[in-house]
């Protein structure tokens, strides 16, 4: 079975799928056959088609988000919405076959790690179910600290390994006391470390944090 990641937000907006298409180019660019996967799309499905080409169309777009569905919504209320059950199952399989084929996956989840998908089962159950260890996409910016530290506590609570903090910086702004200070503030209290930082508009991923993803689950 292959290698992998499952990638986790502090919220939706946060760049989580930014972050999985430079991830999955920079493994792609080092003749890693990586590919970018999202289970479960809602609204429009600009997040799997942007896995989809990052991972060189080498998969289908099918198997990048095997669950779609229209109401731009949480996958639960979605599903109300459009009166049908969410196929958790299938994503499951659609991921397990390709883990089985491909030498490492980048899995982007939906929303925060709380998310519901159904009234018995959040994002982070689909997780931990897969196995594999998750990655934080935080935003850079006021309220960081305390999504943060909320989310790195829930994802270890849950027993799942976590193997740090990516900060994004999803927006175009000034400085400010929370954006120059929230890295080391984060370094100081979290028990996980922060892999790195991504700016704003960034075509290529820090080389650091790929390198620190790899020795992690390629070792």
């Amino acid at each position: 079975m292959g290698s992998g990641i499952f990638v986790t937000g502090t919220d939706t907006g946060v760049g989580k799928t930014h972050f999985c298409s430079l991830l999955v180019k920079s493994l792609r660019s080092q003749n890693i056959d990586a590919v970018g996967i999202k289970p479960f799309c809602c609204g429009d499905r600009m997040d799997a088609e942007q896995l989809y080409a990052a991972s060189d169309e080498s998969i289908t777009l099918a198997e990048v988000n095997p669950v779609w569905l229209r109401v731009p919504a949480a996958p639960y209320a979605a599903s109300l919405i459009e009166n049908r059950a969410l196929d958790v199952d299938m994503a499951l399989q659609t991921i397990r076959t390709l883990a089985a084929n491909r030498p490492f996956l980048v899995i982007e989840g939906v929303g925060g790690w709380r998310v519901p998908l159904t009234q018995e089962l959040c994002i982070s159950q689909f997780a931990k179910e897969l196995g594999f260890p998750v990655v934080i996409v935080s935003a850079n910016r006021l309220g960081t600290l305390n999504h943060t530290q909320l989310t790195v506590d829930s994802v270890l609570s849950s027993l799942t390994p976590c193997l740090g903090v990516v900060l994004n910086h999803p927006e175009t702004a000034a400085e400010s006391p929370a954006t120059v200070t929230n890295r080391a503030i984060l370094e100081s209290l979290l028990p996980v470390p922060i892999l790195g930082e991504i700016e704003h508009g960034a075509l290529e991923l820090p080389a650091p944090i790929r390198d620190q993803i790899l020795a992690s689950r390629l070792a």
